[in-house]
C-alpha cells in the first residue's frame, strides 16, 4: 500500500457565523456554523463534563458560549446569527455569553417546530 501524503489544514478565515442552539430541558446542544451550513465548532453541557439535572441549568449553557465564542473569534468571526430551538431555559444565557465575548449578534430566530394540529389524540380515559 503506497504512502498518502497528508494535505496540511488550512486555517479557515470566517467573518461571520451562524449559530444553532437546541435547548431541551434536560441538555443544550450549540453548533457554530459557516452560511453554508460546514460546522465549524459544536458542543454541549455533557462535553463540558455537566452531569444529570446540572446540564440543563442557564449557567452550563453560558459555559457553552463562553467556550464556543472564544473558538469562533481565532477564527475571525466578528458578527453571528442565532437560531434558538427549544423550550429549555439555556437559550437566553448562549445569547448573553456569545455577546459578552465580543461577538455582534445581528439576528435572533426562534425556529422551534410548532404542529400543524399535530397526532391524533389519545383516547377518551375511563374511570
Amino acid at each position: 500500500m503506497a504512502y498518502k501524503k497528508k494535505t496540511k489544514k488550512q486555517k479557515r478565515h470566517v467573518e461571520t457565523a451562524i449559530v444553532h442552539v437546541k435547548s431541551t430541558f434536560n441538555n443544550t446542544l450549540v453548533s457554530v456554523t459557516t452560511p453554508e451550513g460546514e460546522v465549524l465548532f459544536r458542543g454541549s453541557s455533557g462535553a463540558l463534563g455537566f452531569k444529570g439535572s446540572r446540564k440543563g441549568t442557564p449557567f452550563a449553557a453560558s459555559q457553552i458560549g463562553t467556550n464556543l465564542a472564544r473558538e469562533a473569534g481565532a477564527i475571525g468571526v466578528r458578527t453571528v446569527e442565532v437560531n434558538l430551538q427549544g423550550p429549555g431555559s439555556g437559550r437566553d444565557s448562549v445569547v448573553r455569553a456569545f455577546q459578552s465575548s465580543g461577538l455582534n449578534v445581528s439576528i435572533l430566530r426562534d425556529v422551534t417546530p410548532l404542529p400543524h394540529n399535530g397526532p391524533r389524540p389519545p383516547k377518551k380515559r375511563r374511570v
